[in-house]
């Protein structure tokens, strides 16, 4: 029998998506409202709004994909609250701060293509990390190595079920032209937007236009729009992308959900 995928939006990039008996958490951004987010460089950035759960509120997790250390992605928060024995499937550079810093025993640092496997029970998800780019030249250097991810859930054994693309911090880069080739069957893209701009005018994330250029690339079936009014940096509101999906005939193809709002796929 066919289940159903629900994706439960907490905040900025932060979701839980739930598929039989895994649950996986998505980029754990637990700040309050008022509270600074750390971006690096001596950067920070106050958040606008509250999360819709808890650490404490949680369900017990099959594990966490985490697409870079950045602090509207992993904070203080989630790191003193989350379960240090819970799986996290990660950068290479992520994964280097997660073990020897902050004490996290179980951290898969994936370089682009390689995959892991989270199971509970008889139910598992397999985490393959895709390309992303957070800036182009020389900021690049400056900001954290980031990944997408594609989480392809089935039965144990069994054929995939469902197929989510988690877009991670990325612009429109050539190396996602990747991603309709091998997957060319994409069930839910999760698309960072924001139009994250940092001094000098630098944007580091998806804006409403480019988030448009890339549902057209690569064809879900459904997407939603994530990160992209919890931060004082996220210049490009929800209201630019919607302008652009509308113009481009893919309304039909976007599901806009509230925090705290679970909606099933």
């Amino acid at each position: 029998m066919d289940r159903t995928l629900s994706l439960t939006f907490v905040g900025t990039a932060t979701v839980l998506l739930r598929w039989g008996a895994v649950t996986v958490l998505t980029d754990p951004n637990f700040l309050h409202r008022g509270q600074f987010a750390y971006l690096g460089k001596g950067l920070l950035s106050r958040r606008l709004t509250e999360p819709a759960l808890s650490v404490a509120e949680l369900p017990p997790l099959s594990g966490v994909v985490l697409s870079h250390l950045h602090g509207d992605h992993f904070d203080r928060v989630a790191r003193r609250g989350l379960d240090r024995g819970t799986p996290v499937v990660t950068t290479p550079h992520a994964r280097r701060r997660l073990t020897g810093r902050y004490g996290f025993g179980d951290v898969r640092g994936l370089f682009t293509w390689e995959s892991s496997t989270l199971t509970t029970g008889s139910d598992q998800v397999v985490v393959t990390a895709t390309p992303a780019r957070h800036a182009l030249g020389a900021v690049e250097s400056l900001l954290p190595p980031v990944m997408g991810s594609v989480l392809e859930f089935s039965r144990v054994g069994g054929a995939v079920e469902r197929r989510v693309w988690l877009s991670g911090d990325t612009l429109n880069v050539p190396e996602l032209r990747q991603i309709p080739t091998r997957y060319p069957d994409v069930d839910l893209a999760v698309l960072h937007l924001g139009g994250t701009t940092l001094p000098g005018g630098v944007v580091v994330t998806l804006d409403g236009a480019a988030g448009a250029d890339v549902l057209e690339l690569v064809r879900p079936a459904q997407a939603v729009p994530v990160h992209h009014d919890d931060y004082g940096v996220f210049r490009s509101p929800l209201s630019d992308f919607r302008a652009e999906v509308e113009r481009r005939g893919l309304g039909s193809v976007v599901r806009y959900v509230a925090r705290g709002e679970t909606a099933e796929f």
